[in-house]
């Protein structure tokens, strides 16, 4: 069985957008077979890499000096096939998130190697990841909001030397909501993420087409230019 977990890097955990986007991934990664394990950044409260002398790698290999929640979550991130970061667009990620994925660094193998211009590392050989997704949601208007988190999440995957899946992303997410529920377009949005999880599952990537209707406009680009005034 695909084993995957999901990191909720979103503050505001199931309340946000984040948390609305991500509610269908995961109940379309489910619906296909999924075993997903979904965990909340802002709950485990990891503490920075701080040791200063990458410790994992040459004192105590694969295992991380300091001791916190992070410790059950690498025996998580070591069975899981497919690892999903679901975060808001910050600059570019949420901080606790951005703990979590700095302390990744114990499960990378030091055994560097040089590939397409860039110094890479491996995960080490009880890493079970396989691919690294990305699911974001924004406020801007525009998708290219999400070019520096992406950019970050796929590094990571590439640092890793793991294969970096793509990345599902809704701009202006409040605009599927009123204050009644989800608008008739969010629902279709919401329909086309799962479609997403479906396709993750089968294929092990996305459909461009079904990006595209995730991130169509919701409100045209004029209206929100006067909202900015």
């Amino acid at each position: 069985m695909e084993k995957v977990l999901v990191i909720n890097g979103s503050p505001r955990q199931a309340r946000g957008s984040t948390g609305l986007v991500l509610t269908p991934f995961i109940e379309g990664l489910r619906e296909n077979g999924a075993n997903v394990d979904l965990v909340y950044a802002s709950k485990l409260k990891v503490k920075p890499c701080a040791c200063g002398q990458l410790s994992c790698w040459y004192q105590t290999p694969g295992e991380c000096v300091i001791k916190d929640s992070m410790t059950e979550l690498y025996s998580k991130l070591k069975q899981t096939h497919t690892l999903v970061f679901a975060s808001p667009v910050y600059s570019p990620l949420p901080g606790d998130l951005q703990n979590i994925i700095n302390r990744m660094v114990a499960l990378l193998d030091p055994k560097l190697i040089f590939r397409e211009g860039r110094t890479r590392a491996r995960l080490r050989q009880d890493v079970n990841i396989k691919r690294v997704v990305l699911v974001a949601a924004g406020g801007w208007w525009e998708k290219e909001n999400v070019n520096l988190l992406q950019h970050v999440i796929e590094e990571f995957a590439k640092n890793a030397s793991v294969h970096f899946a793509g990345t599902l992303f809704r701009p202006h997410a409040y605009a599927m909501q009123t204050p009644d529920g989800v608008i008739p377009d969010g629902k279709r949005v919401l329909s086309a993420i799962q479609q997403a999880a479906y396709e993750m599952m089968t294929e092990k990537k996305f459909n461009q087409n079904t990006l595209d209707a995730i991130s169509k406009p919701l409100l045209p680009r004029e209206i929100y230019e006067e909202y900015l005034g």
